[in-house]
């Protein structure tokens, strides 16, 4: 016990890789952290850290000290939290990654009753549309999107994600409405802003089509403006295009194909048996927001 706190310092710099970062995050000195670390080091007579003039990384030995540490202390927090009875009442800086769309429509606009009450949480929300490394860049929880089967860390999944192939009427009413998969050979498409198959389920089961257009760009939000502008055809997320489907500004094209029923929205959190209290409690906010019909598809 009477190493807690160098083991709690551990854990910060294992999770941002880095000194000052971990130092900024505790309100310590970057030499109070180091003589913490070098203080554990010795009592478990081991090296943690692999140090260069540039950069901290662990040794084989510090990550396997780590992934077994980690849950440890998430534990010493859940009862800490439970003993003062405060379960509801977090401290501390939450990190969080999340799609850049998503995150500006569909997390932002919510923030505030989250954080209401929770008046003692930091919160640190950096959207990007890049799998960020959840544990190497000393991330809480990660948002994503997609078909997380392969994921090596612990997902709950929060919603179903429907993509729906659309089009804007005036669109259709110049080129014609496609009644088969091969019709869009004669339309103009918008391929994904990551060049991705646009991977669909129909009556005859999964299918996947690798759309070829002029337009090319790293911008999921330039492919949305481009299909409302009348440009094309495009598959988009029914959360980035539900107000525009229900005034029809957009209509769905080729109903009978969707993406799988596996696509969703899930919360990423390192593999390990006890969630912080600020992890679990912002995770379940989420998935009471969203529930099982998420708002976007009424």
């Amino acid at each position: 016990m009477k190493n807690l706190s160098d083991m709690e310092v551990f854990a910060r710099v294992a999770a941002t890789g880095s000194m000052t970062e971990a130092a900024r995050q505790l309100r310590l000195s970057p030499a109070v952290v180091s003589k913490s670390i070098k203080r554990l080091e010795e009592q478990l007579g081991t090296r943690l850290f692999q140090r260069t003039t540039r950069q901290i990384s662990l040794t084989e030995i510090g990550r396997g000290y780590y992934e077994r540490l980690s849950p440890v202390l998430a534990g010493f927090e859940e009862a800490q939290a439970f003993v003062e009875g405060r379960a509801s009442a977090v401290r501390g800086r939450l990190k969080v990654s999340a799609p850049t769309s998503f995150g500006r429509l569909h997390i932002a606009p919510h923030l505030a009753r989250f954080m209401n009450a929770h008046p003692d949480l930091e919160l640190e929300l950096l959207l990007t549309d890049a799998f960020v490394d959840v544990v190497g860049d000393g991330y809480d929880v990660a948002i994503r999107i997609g078909d997380l089967h392969d994921s090596s860390l612990v997902a709950r999944r929060l919603a179903r994600v429907r993509r729906i192939l659309c089009a804007t009427p005036g669109y259709l009413a110049d080129h014609g409405t496609p009644e088969t998969l091969l019709d869009l050979e004669h339309h103009v498409c918008l391929p994904a802003h990551n060049d991705e198959h646009w991977r669909l389920e129909g009556p005859t089961g999964p299918i996947s089509i690798k759309p070829e257009g002029r337009l090319v760009t790293n911008s999921s939000e330039v492919i949305r403006e481009t299909v409302l502008s009348g440009m094309g055809i495009a598959l988009r997320s029914t959360w980035d295009i539900g107000p525009e489907l229900s005034a029809g500004k957009l209509v769905q094209v080729l109903p009978d194909y969707e993406s799988a029923a596996e696509v969703g929205l899930f919360a990423v959190y390192p593999s390990r048996n006890f969630l912080p209290a600020k992890v679990r409690l912002f995770i379940d906010f989420l998935a009471r927001l969203y529930g099982p019909s998420p708002y976007w598809d009424a």
